[in-house]
């Protein structure tokens, strides 16, 4: 067991958070030309074949002690995904993390209404802060109302899913067979939406999600593999933080991927956020703050995978 040390354990989330905020800008290069089916196809081969070096290299197996568990725990926060990558496409990243980062609120609620818990003031004052939050990120204009602006949190409630299910059907399992089933559910999502989108397409990043396949030339390969190799090194630093710290604390670190997001969206893309939508990434990240710090076991929030205890 590794000693706790609180200050490089955030460090590492921090080191995580930056490198998931800098891949994820990525995105427009890929959905410029590209398939977010073919994308998480392609991506998950290649994270299983980093994978499967790390069990040839003997740290970790495949093998999970519940598949089924696993299995099915891992259809949620891959839904999570494939909703967040396609909206990154027609969103700004902004609003994409902060609907996402929405997942505690609904752990606090899938809790009450489910698991029959017990939550004090503190968090329930939490939810509706930070469902307040996200409205002011994503400003529905009731006149033009965009359902597709909502989608990032229905995104948050995907991945809220998956991280109560992490708790209580897939207590003891490795994060190496987590992570593997996570990536292979989204290969199959990317393989059966190359077989089923047949639909005409529109040019640019608008065709993403309608496309069936894309040009695989070395440029796409290529960003195919920044963000595979991306993703692993962060959920692994991620991974490494909440080993050295307590979870509770560190959870709450996982927050800067709202600002490491927009900053890279700033200087690689012009995108900026308004002062409201600014307002409501606080609010979203106090929210979450509070519930991590209340909570004996806190939600995991973001793109990571629950950490084990």
């Amino acid at each position: 067991m590794d000693t706790v040390k609180p200050g490089v354990a955030a460090a590492s989330v921090l080191a995580g958070m930056f490198t998931l905020g800098l891949t994820d800008n990525f995105v427009p290069y890929i959905s410029e030309r590209g398939s977010l089916w073919q994308f998480h196809f392609v991506r998950s081969l290649m994270a299983f074949g980093v994978l499967a070096a790390v069990v040839a290299l003997g740290f970790g197996s495949f093998r999970a002690k519940r598949p089924w568990a696993v299995l099915a725990r891992s259809f949620f926060p891959a839904s999570a995904m494939l909703i967040y990558f396609g909206c990154l496409s027609v969103l700004p990243i902004g609003v994409v993390v902060a609907g996402l980062f929405t997942a505690p609120l609904f752990v606090v609620l899938i809790s009450i209404l489910f698991q029959g818990k017990s939550v004090g003031v503190f968090r329930w004052g939490a939810v509706v802060i930070g469902f307040a939050g996200a409205l002011m990120v994503i400003r529905p204009d009731p006149a033009a109302l965009d359902p597709v602006s909502f989608l990032p949190i229905v995104a948050g409630l995907f991945y809220a899913i998956g991280a109560v299910a992490t708790r209580a059907w897939c207590e003891g399992e490795s994060t190496l067979s987590l992570t593997a089933a996570f990536f292979g559910m989204l290969g199959v999502f990317g393989l059966i939406g190359i077989f089923v989108v047949n639909a005409d397409a529109p040019a640019g990043h608008a065709g993403f999600v309608l496309r069936s396949w894309g040009p695989l030339d070395a440029t796409m390969l290529f960003w195919f593999a920044v963000q595979a190799v991306g993703s692993l090194i962060g959920i692994a630093l991620i991974f490494r933080g909440y080993l050295l710290g307590e979870a509770s604390h560190v959870a709450v670190f996982e927050y800067s991927l709202l600002v490491f997001a927009s900053f890279w969206a700033w200087m690689l893309w012009g995108q900026s956020v308004p002062p409201l939508g600014l307002l409501g990434m606080v609010l979203i990240a106090l929210a979450g703050a509070v519930i991590a710090l209340r909570s004996t076991v806190p939600p995991t929030s973001g793109r990571v995978p629950e950490a084990p205890e």
